[in-house]
C-alpha cells in the first residue's frame, strides 16, 4: 500500500522524529493496558502496517534498521543477516525476496539522524509485548520489557545506549 515510502528513509526518520517530539509532553497518558493504548494500537496496525508490513511486535526499532522491519525477516532476526544472505542480496528462505537486513543497511545509510544505530546490538524480543503498542511501551519505562540480565552496553559508534537521551528531540 504505502511502502513506497521506504524508499525514502530520512523522510521517515524526521516524521518518526517528529512524532516521538510530540508525543513526549504526553509520555504520562501514554499507559500500557489503557484505551489509548487500545487507539495507538490501531493507529499502529493501520500506518506501520500500510509502510513497513509491521507484525506489532511491540518494540519497534524502524528507527534503528534503516526504518525496515527486521520481523519481516523469514528467520525474525533482530541484529543482523543470518549467514545464509544470497550473492545477488536476497534471503535463503524465499529466494525472490530482498534480504531484509541488505535493505536496512542500505537505508541506513541515508539516515543522519539515526543511521549510526545499525551498528547497536537490540535486546532479546519480548514475545509478552505482541500485539500491544510500540509506541506506548517506549515511553512506559522501556528497561522493564528487557530480559532478566540484559544490560545494554555503548554502542561501536560511542554514542552510548539506545536510551531516551539519544533520541534527537
Amino acid at each position: 500500500m504505502l511502502r513506497f515510502l521506504q524508499a525514502s528513509p530520512h523522510f521517515l526518520e524526521v516524521i518518526y522524529n517528529a512524532t516521538h517530539s510530540l508525543l513526549k509532553p504526553f509520555r504520562r497518558l501514554l499507559k500500557p493496558n489503557s484505551l489509548t493504548e487500545r487507539v495507538f494500537v490501531q493507529g499502529e496496525i493501520i500506518t506501520k502496517g500500510a509502510i513497513f508490513n509491521c507484525q506489532m511486535c511491540g518494540q519497534c526499532v524502524l528507527h534503528s534498521t534503516g526504518m525496515t522491519c527486521p520481523m519481516n525477516c523469514p528467520k525474525n532476526l533482530r541484529n543482523g543477516p543470518c549467514g545464509g544472505v544470497r550473492a545477488n542480496g536476497n534471503c535463503e528462505v524465499i529466494p525472490t525476496m530482498r534480504c531484509v537486513w541488505v535493505e536496512a543497511y542500505e537505508r541506513s545509510q541515508q539516515m543522519p539522524l539515526y543511521g549510526q544505530e545499525m551498528l547497536n546490538v537490540l535486546p532479546p524480543l519480548n514475545r509478552q509485548l505482541q500485539n500491544t503498542s510500540a509506541w506506548i511501551n517506549d515511553f512506559a519505562q522501556p528497561e522493564k520489557f528487557q530480559p532478566v540480565g540484559w544490560a545494554e552496553s555503548p554502542s561501536p559508534a560511542g554514542r552510548g545506549d539506545r536510551g531516551e537521551g539519544e533520541r534527537h528531540d
